[in-house]
C-alpha cells in the first residue's frame, strides 16, 4: 500500500484522549467509594470495567500509526536494515523503561535510596537518554547528556534492592510493565509490517494468524508457547490497529470515503460480536488473562471510536476541541512518565489531598484534574522543546 507521510489528526486526537484516560484511571485507582464499573475487574472475574478498555485501546492506536510511520520510511526507500534498527531501538527504549517500572513494584525499604528518590532519578535518566534534543545542540553536549543518563540508569540498577528487607534481591524481570508490553508487541508488529512491506492482503493474513494464536492459547488447542509473542494478545491489538489504518488509507486512495463508514462499522461490530461468541470457550472476558474475548471486544470498541473521530476530525475538521489535550497525542511518552514524578514529589513532601478529594465524586474530579494539569504541563514543556522521542 501507499502510506501517507503526514500525520492524521484523528489518530493524534485518539491518542490524546486515551492518554488522558490512562492517567485518569491510574490516579482514580486510589480513590474510594466510586462506581465499580470505573475501575478494573478482578483477575478471577469474567467482565470488563472502564479501566480495562484503556490499555488495549492504546495498543490499537500504536498499530494505527505503523502504516504511516513505517510506510513512510518504506516510501523513502530506506533499507530494510535501517528501518529495522529504528524499530529495535524504539522497542528497546520501551522495554528498558518498562523493566525499571516493574521493579518499582518490589522496591525494598532496605535500599540505599528512598523509593521516591530512586523513582525520580530513573525518570530523569529516561529524559536524559531519550530527550528530543534540538538539531542546533552540539553533538558533544548531546552525547554528554545522553551518556550521563545511561550512567545514571546503570547506577540506579546497581543501587537497587527489592523484596523483603531480610532477603533483598537485585532487579528482576517479571511481567514487563505497560511500556515493556508495548515495546515487545511493537517490535513484533512493526517488524512483520516491514517484512511484508505493508501489503494489505499479507497484513490481513498476519492479523488473522495472531488472532488464531490468541484463540488457540486460551482455547487450549495450541500446545506450545511462543517466546516474545506469548499469547499474541498485545500483538493482535496492534496489528488490528495497523489493519484498520491501512484499510482507511486504502479506501481514501480509492476515493471511497462513503465506504469507510460501512467497513469500519462492520469491523468494529463484528469484532465485538465475535468476542462474545468465543467468550465461553476461551476463559471469558479478562484483561489480566488477556483473553480473546477481551482482545476482540476492546478492539471492536476502539475501531468504532476511531471511526467517530475520523468523522469529527478528518471529515468535519472539528479538531479545535482537543487542543487543550493535544500534547498527550504528540508528546505521549512524556505524559505517561509525568505521574511518576508527581507521585514521587508527593511522597517526598508528604503531600496529601484533602479528604473530600479521596472518595466519591470529589475523587473522580481530582483524578480528571490531575490528568488535565499534567497534560497542560507537558504542553508547556513541549513548547520549550522538552519532550521524549523514541
Amino acid at each position: 500500500m501507499s502510506a501517507k507521510s503526514n500525520r492524521l489528526l484523528s489518530i493524534d486526537a485518539f491518542r490524546a484522549i486515551t492518554m488522558l484516560l490512562m492517567i485518569f484511571v491510574n490516579d482514580v485507582s486510589g480513590v474510594h467509594d466510586i462506581p465499580a464499573w470505573i475501575g478494573h475487574v478482578r483477575g478471577d472475574e469474567d467482565g470488563l470495567g472502564f479501566a480495562d478498555i484503556v490499555f488495549p485501546t492504546f495498543l490499537f492506536i500504536v498499530g494505527l500509526s505503523i502504516p504511516y510511520a513505517i510506510g513512510h520510511r518504506i516510501q523513502q526507500q530506506q533499507s530494510f536494515i535501517r528501518i529495522e534498527i529504528h524499530i529495535i531501538l524504539r522497542s528497546l527504549a520501551l522495554i528498558v523503561m518498562g523493566f525499571f517500572h516493574v521493579n518499582l513494584e518490589s522496591y525494598s525499604s532496605a535500599a540505599l535510596l528512598p523509593y521516591a528518590v530512586w523513582e525520580i532519578l530513573i525518570t530523569l535518566a529516561f529524559f536524559l537518554i531519550w530527550l528530543d534534543y534540538p538539531v542546533s545542540l552540539s553533538k558533544t553536549l548531546r552525547y554528554t547528556l545522553t551518556g550521563s543518563g545511561i550512567i545514571l540508569l546503570v547506577l540506579m540498577a546497581y543501587l537497587y534492592k527489592g523484596g523483603d528487607p531480610d532477603h533483598p534481591h537485585g532487579m528482576q524481570q517479571s511481567w514487563g510493565g505497560i511500556l515493556g508490553i508495548i515495546g515487545w508487541a511493537y517490535l513484533v508488529s512493526a517488524t512483520v509490517y516491514l517484512l511484508i512491506r505493508g501489503r494489505f492482503m499479507w497484513l490481513t493474513a498476519a492479523l488473522l494468524l495472531f488472532l488464531v494464536i490468541n484463540l488457540g492459547t486460551h482455547g487450549g488447542w495450541l500446545p506450545f508457547y511462543l517466546p516474545v509473542i506469548g499469547d499474541a494478545s498485545s500483538v493482535t491489538l496492534i496489528m488490528g490497529g495497523a489493519f484498520i489504518s491501512a484499510l482507511y488509507s486504502r479506501l481514501l486512495q480509492q476515493q471511497r470515503i462513503n465506504a469507510v463508514w460501512a467497513y469500519l462499522s462492520l469491523s468494529g461490530i463484528g469484532a465485538i460480536v465475535l468476542g462474545f461468541l468465543v467468550r465461553p470457550y476461551t476463559g471469558g472476558i479478562s484483561k489480566i488473562g488477556s483473553t480473546p474475548a477481551w482482545v476482540l471486544i476492546c478492539g471492536g470498541i476502539a475501531i468504532l471510536l476511531f471511526e467517530l473521530l475520523i468523522f469529527l476530525v478528518d471529515v468535519k475538521g472539528k479538531f479545535h476541541w482537543f487542543r487543550i489535550i493535544k500534547p498527550a497525542g504528540t508528546s505521549t511518552l512524556t505524559c505517561y512518565l509525568m505521574p511518576y514524578l508527581l507521585y514521587a514529589v508527593f511522597t517526598l513532601t508528604h503531600f496529601h489531598y484533602p479528604h473530600w478529594f479521596n472518595a466519591g465524586a470529589g475523587g473522580i474530579i481530582r483524578s480528571f484534574a490531575v490528568a488535565f494539569v499534567l497534560i497542560i504541563l507537558v504542553g508547556f514543556l513541549e513548547k520549550k522543546k522538552l519532550r521524549l522521542k523514541i
